[in-house]
């Protein structure tokens, strides 16, 4: 195989998978061999040739200077829409719609705990009419943030709708034609073979197309194109399609969302209108009134056990409850295990289990005896792991003191599932009902129910009672075990703890489009790693006839970006192809003639186009 300026042609073939000539493809950017004697100079034909050749490794649109037009409302609307559709702005509006986002994570927001904002509101009488303003109180719907989005989104869109068409036409187009000087490509190898020129584009076109490139004969007819790598921007377009999926199921979601909880006490039901919910909230598109999925449930039973020893102690082991459901008005009941991460999926609406507690049984008596609270169990609200648990017991209506007189009681209550014993924290050792204990205090008055302003069911307004007074004169409060009872100061009447019965809290959603944004996020990371990870490039092989009547042939390789592995691929791709064409004998040594000079034993390839004189 010879050198294609100067050497002797060497004997013998070369291994397969190695260069031809005995070494790696010239890489360009390091420099061509000293040996080498081609010319240096660089016309503008050639590279002009050359940019043929490299372009089009991307479907990147191209960015051209801003020409402001001097006048008219076209104009100034095309260079706006070539500025909104620029990569450039894409990606300051992503930027921009993340570091929207963080005060979304940062304030409290009025669709998660309207309570909190209130708070907020009231603790800060600075920053609270700003927040407001500027409606960091419900970020995600607000107007900027709403801005942001949209331009993001359409933005994408004009980014990738001319890039899609682009390179649909790169696929339906044939491999861009070899350019007249492979040997200034990045990637470069050549040799002489004795197999005809025909011969070795048909051998390179096959080889190409066995190794997955996308091949053709090259319209000037000497040389074989190929190229490989489109899954790189298969993989971009997808990665952008992606995003734009994702955003359009993240906006579906939020519009048309709910979200809703409920306390259910074991043997309750619960039917799925807005009224039965403790709290509920939804998108801006969604109607409670036509868009509930009708259903109801019952809930039957709540077992839990928890680890008893080591150091996962009262850490749940088995943690559901059962519970019989129907879908519609006249559905045929079913049962049904709820589980934690494991719902009851019912018509699109998914009910969770999110919570668990006690509910002391109490009944209350006024001061001539009569049972004005009959057995009634109370849910109380765990404070920790181990559900200690607070709350208040309320009687509002059929109480009369001892006097005679109507008034209302109310108690704050602290319970313990697991009661240490005298002496011991109020705090409970174990989440299970082994030691249950109660702690009530006591107040008479207003509880300021009939007023018409909403108040928590967990806590006392003490706005209008007073203490019931112990013998100390201070608060009259104790602790009672199932089966005691409390009786109040001055025959006031009494409270006699009857038992405790578990409840449990369940989150009913519906959150459309959330398969579409999954199924968006897997293309985009497997989109992202494709256009990351896989190399566009391009393979030219020419074979002609020299002016000693012996084929040369040359491939060159061009990568979309520096890459040690397009020389390392050009290399093996020579290999193959050079076993099938192997190179030409060496020509015999010319006779000695004393008449002529002495000349080196070497031989010069022609430049192509070149004539014999």
């Amino acid at each position: 195989m010879s050198n294609t300026t100067t050497g002797k042609t060497p004997t013998g073939k070369t291994p397969k998978g190695k260069t031809p000539k005995g070494k790696t493809p010239t890489d360009k950017s390091t420099g061509r061999s000293p040996t080498d004697k081609t010319p240096t100079d660089k016309s503008t034909g050639d590279d002009q040739d050359l940019g043929a050749a490299g372009s089009q490794l991307s479907t990147a649109p191209k960015e051209e200077a801003p020409n402001l037009p001097s006048l008219g409302v076209i104009g100034w609307a095309r260079w706006f829409w070539r500025q909104l559709t620029s990569m450039r702005v894409a990606l300051l509006l992503l930027l921009l719609l993340s570091l929207g986002a963080i005060p979304g994570s940062l304030i409290p927001q009025d669709g998660v705990d309207a309570v909190k904002v209130e708070e907020f509101r009231d603790n800060h009488d600075v920053l609270g009419p700003v927040y407001d303003k500027l409606g960091l109180f419900h970020v995600y719907s607000s107007v900027w943030f709403s801005a942001i989005y949209i331009l993001l989104f359409v933005s994408l869109i004009g980014c990738i709708v001319p890039r899609t068409w682009q390179f649909v036409g790169q696929l339906r187009g044939r491999p861009p034609r070899a350019p007249r000087r492979l040997d200034r490509l990045p990637a470069y190898t050549t040799w002489r073979t004795g197999a005809e020129p025909e011969e070795v584009r048909e051998a390179a076109l096959k080889l190409l197309k066995k190794r997955r490139f996308r091949a053709d004969a090259d319209a000037a007819g000497d040389a074989v194109a190929a190229e490989k790598g489109y899954l790189r921007e298969v993989g971009n377009l997808a990665f952008h399609i992606a995003l734009i999926v994702m955003l359009i199921a993240f906006a579906w979601g939020q519009l048309f969302k709910y979200e809703g909880n409920k306390l259910i006490l074991e043997g309750d039901g619960f039917s799925n209108t807005l009224t039965q919910y403790d709290d509920f909230k939804s998108g801006n598109l969604f109607d409670a009134a036509h868009d509930l999925a009708p259903f109801s449930f019952t809930l039957k039973d709540f077992h839990g056990t928890y680890e008893a020893t080591g150091p996962n102690r009262g850490t749940p082991r088995v943690y559901e409850t059962k519970v019989t459901y129907s879908e519609g008005a006249d559905g045929a009941e079913k049962t049904k295990t709820i589980e934690v991460n494991k719902p009851l999926d019912i018509d699109g609406s998914k009910v969770y289990l999110v919570s668990h507690g006690y509910a002391p049984i109490l009944t209350v008596k006024d001061a001539k005896g009569d049972v004005v609270m009959d057995k009634q169990a109370v849910a109380l609200l765990p404070l920790d792991a181990n559900v200690t648990s607070s709350g208040a017991v309320k009687v509002m209506d059929g109480y009369r003191n001892a006097k005679g007189e109507k008034e209302q009681l109310g108690f704050n209550a602290f319970f313990l599932p697991t009661y240490g014993g005298k002496g011991s924290t109020m705090l409970s050792s174990f989440p299970a009902l082994i030691n249950p204990m109660l702690a009530l205090s006591a107040y008479h008055g207003d509880l300021g129910v009939d007023a018409g302003i909403p108040q928590s069911i967990y806590q006392l307004d003490k706005t209008n009672l007073e203490e019931f007074k112990g013998s100390d004169g201070k608060l009259f409060k104790q602790q009672l075990k199932v089966g005691d009872t409390m009786t109040l100061p001055n025959g006031a009447g009494s409270v006699t703890f009857n038992g405790v019965q578990e409840w449990a809290g369940f989150q009913v959603t519906q959150q459309p489009g959330s398969g579409w944004a999954l199924g968006g996020a897997v293309i985009a990371i497997l989109g992202l790693a494709g256009s990351l990870f896989i190399r566009r490039r391009r393979v030219w092989v020419r074979a002609v006839r020299g002016a000693d009547g012996v084929t040369v042939v040359e491939m060159a390789g061009l990568g979309r970006s520096e890459s040690a592995k397009v020389p390392e691929e050009l290399g093996d791709l020579a290999g193959d192809l050079y076993d099938q064409t192997p190179e030409a004998p060496d020509e015999p040594d010319a006779p000695e003639n004393d008449d002529t000079p002495d000349s080196p034993d070497t031989h010069v390839v022609p430049a192509e186009g070149s004539e014999k004189k």
